[in-house]
């Protein structure tokens, strides 16, 4: 038996480093996003990948599986470095929505690095009269019951962060549940739900083209790369959704290869080019340490734990 896989086979793969993670990585790396191809997700982990291709001279492969399903097949890959994750803020949210997943965010991952931090942005169909936050908290409360809001789902991260609008806000209005924030924002164009939130890449050309009206995002500062555009806070206090987005590897993947890989990441997204086509997106590099990472990610679970139950969201 070759050394290498004896060695494999009795200690187990993600117990050695030494001269193995040195060569790292010497094949394609499969990189799994839990998104839609073409999704806000995706496009930032094609943008970071299509360097560590260029720098590794290996292929960094990406495999689109939505939710939970990308999530387990991640948490279960041989824990060799060559199975990464690239997710979003849904994965500590969907932890606190369900109590029954085939994986633990805290107990089965070893995160690696935030890559970026991003705003999202709220937008409504131009037919409604209003032109601030505070204007169309004052419509809704003027019609309880009668406006819609869409999200990509229920629970998803867009959902939870119209809900906790709906209850600062203290207004009844009704949630619509699509399949994807693309279905959502079709429906906002034609007028058939009146708001949603979403990610600048995929509402802002609407808002270009007049079909949508953009009324502030959803940070607690403003973004840089929409100093303009207020913020819900600033109507809201005490609203703040911010997401982000960051590469996670299996529990037992060698702390030399998490090193390897955070370490070409951060250097990636603070590339000129990289940071010009993030701020389209309002999304500012971050590139953490490890521990910066799960110090987020811990937090993350025990906040929208405590969100979810104040609203009462459940599960389908």
């Amino acid at each position: 038996m070759n050394r290498a896989v004896w060695v494999c086979f009795v200690w187990g793969c993600g117990m050695f480093s030494g001269a193995y993670a040195q060569t790292y990585p010497s094949r394609p790396i499969r990189l799994i996003v839990p998104s839609q191809a073409g999704g806000g997700a995706d496009i930032v982990a094609r943008l970071i990948t299509s360097k560590l291709t260029e720098a590794w001279g290996q292929q960094v492969v990406i495999d689109n599986r939505i939710g939970a399903v990308g999530a387990e097949i991640a948490a279960k890959a041989v824990p060799d470095g060559y199975t990464v994750m690239f997710t979003t803020s849904a994965l500590v949210v969907r932890d606190s929505l369900y109590s029954k997943l085939p994986y633990d965010t805290l107990r089965d991952f070893q995160p690696v690095t935030q890559v970026v931090s991003q705003s999202n942005v709220l937008v409504i169909h131009p037919s409604l009269p209003v032109r601030t936050v505070r204007e169309l908290i004052a419509y809704a409360k003027a019609r309880p019951g009668q406006l819609n809001y869409g999200s990509g789902g229920n629970g998803t991260s867009n959902h939870l962060a119209g809900a906790l609008f709906q209850l600062l806000a203290n207004i009844d209005v009704v949630h619509v549940p699509f399949r994807g924030v693309p279905a959502a924002l079709i429906d906002t164009v034609a007028g058939r739900v009146q708001y949603t939130i979403g990610s600048p890449v995929s509402t802002l050309p609407h808002v270009k083209d007049g079909r949508l009206r953009l009324l502030a995002v959803t940070t607690p500062r403003r973004s840089a790369s929409l100093p303009d555009v207020p913020t819900i806070a600033e109507s809201l206090p005490g609203y703040e959704f911010t997401g982000w987005m960051g590469f996670l590897v299996p529990i037992k993947v060698s702390r030399t290869i998490v090193d390897a890989l955070q370490q070409q990441a951060v250097r990636i997204v603070y590339l000129p080019d990289i940071k010009q086509k993030l701020q389209l997106d309002a999304a500012e590099p971050v590139g953490s340490t490890p521990e910066q990472f799960s110090a987020l990610l811990k937090a993350e679970v025990a906040r929208w734990s405590k969100v979810v139950k104040a609203l009462g969201i459940k599960s389908e």
